[in-house]
């Protein structure tokens, strides 16, 4: 398992992932939206992207964008390129909280390091409900491609694409976790062995150890899942998130729901 020091330190490296990358010309219009979170009792901000491409008379591709541990929806939506990268496909994005800045998307990680001393004792479900959440408002006030809607996440939110990706086969075109921290057994993969996956790793990531994700993308390729694993020769925790996103978009783009590979 990914030592608990190292996940605690994640808190002081991502607030600095957004602030970091150089702006793009499109986050501009990044939007800070709220809704009535019911289940929790409080308004739940996340943040949305819409391209300027978008027409509600025709369906587009959607990207659910999850945050790593300590981060918010703004900043990994200022992750450097993912803007840019969206509107240059014709993607929405929208990137849930997660109802806090650590509450795992449900997995289940190191609840110790939750800097929320108010947090409810069943924050997992509530972060894993608010993704979902986010999710339906985006296609109910979108015309979204029901075939193209996509899943990300850095670190804690990696592992979190998986863990959701699991608990909802069905939804997901394609998946891309970045750095994944993930705490549920590789053989897990056989349940969503149908979903393309794009997996990003460092190999000198002091965070979360190559060491670590080798495996999945091993037993990807024992499952002959269609799945493509990019490691960064050099590359560390934070700034594959950044150059890698081109190779996100390029998969994404090859893949929707039920469909064979282009």
């Amino acid at each position: 398992m990914i030592r608990i020091t190292i996940i605690a330190f994640l808190a002081i490296v991502f607030p600095l992932a957004g602030q970091d990358a150089p702006k793009g010309k499109t986050q501009s219009r990044i939007q800070k939206r709220t809704y009535e979170f019911k289940e929790a009792g409080k308004e739940m901000e996340y943040a949305l992207f819409v391209p300027t491409s978008y027409d509600k008379a025709k369906k587009s591709p959607l990207i659910v964008a999850l945050h790593g541990l300590g981060s918010n929806p703004q900043q990994i939506m200022k992750y450097r390129g993912l803007t840019d990268l969206a509107e240059k496909h014709g993607y929405i994005v929208v990137a849930p909280m997660g109802y806090n800045s650590s509450g795992w998307y449900g997995q289940k990680g190191p609840t110790k390091f939750n800097k929320d001393k108010n947090a409810p004792a069943n924050l997992a479900e509530l972060s894993e409900k608010d993704v979902m959440n986010v999710l339906g408002i985006a296609r109910k006030d979108f015309n979204v491609d029901d075939n193209r809607i996509y899943l990300m996440g850095h670190s804690m939110g990696g592992g979190g694409a998986v863990h959701l990706a699991l608990k909802n086969p069905d939804v997901w075109a394609a998946l891309a976790p970045i750095a994944p921290a993930l705490f549920m057994k590789v053989g897990e993969l056989q349940k969503i062995k149908h979903i393309p996956i794009i997996l990003v790793q460092g190999d000198k990531d002091n965070l979360v150890k190559v060491e670590r994700v080798r495996p999945w993308a091993e037993e990807m390729k024992r499952l002959m899942m269609t799945h493509q694993y990019v490691e960064v020769a050099g590359g560390d925790h934070v700034s594959i998130a950044f150059t890698k996103m081109p190779d996100i978009f390029e998969f994404f783009n090859k893949h929707k729901k039920g469909e064979s590979p282009k």
